[in-house]
């Protein structure tokens, strides 16, 4: 019996064929760590403040919009008093990928927003913890 030296080199090559097809159609799934929180000012007024972030896709630098953010604190960390936290509101947003918060800074020094959203489409969580000044 003789046999075909294409008999199996003919189903593997369509097969890879095959899977380059569909690796082109499938859109690349970005990773959940290309999303980062950006500080849109690095001081804010004592008082009643409104600190707004912009989300962004950091492999394009292009802002993120319909997140879901369900995780928000604010604290004095990084003036060591972690304990000295100020209740935080989320505001409508004003463009996309811009999210807005207003709080009560009771006192200046270093304040933490930290974060945790959903971005639409993608698994996980992006968790940023960004710092910034309130003045008198």
């Amino acid at each position: 019996m003789i046999k075909n030296p294409f008999a199996r080199a003919v189903p593997a090559a369509l097969l890879c064929a095959v899977a380059s097809v569909s690796a082109m159609t499938l859109p690349a799934r970005a990773d959940i760590k290309d999303y980062q929180f950006q500080l849109l000012q690095q001081e804010a007024k004592v008082g009643e403040a409104v600190v707004a972030v912009r989300l962004v896709d950091s492999r394009t630098g292009k802002p993120v919009p319909d997140a879901v953010i369900f995780a928000k604190r604010l604290d004095m960390a990084p003036d060591s008093m972690q304990e000295m936290v100020t209740r935080i509101e989320q505001l409508p947003s004003t463009e996309p990928g811009i999210y807005r918060f207003k709080a009560k800074l009771s006192m200046a020094g270093g304040w933490r927003l930290s974060l945790g959203a959903k971005v639409q489409g993608e698994t996980g969580t992006v968790e940023d913890k960004l710092v910034f000044q309130a003045v008198k």
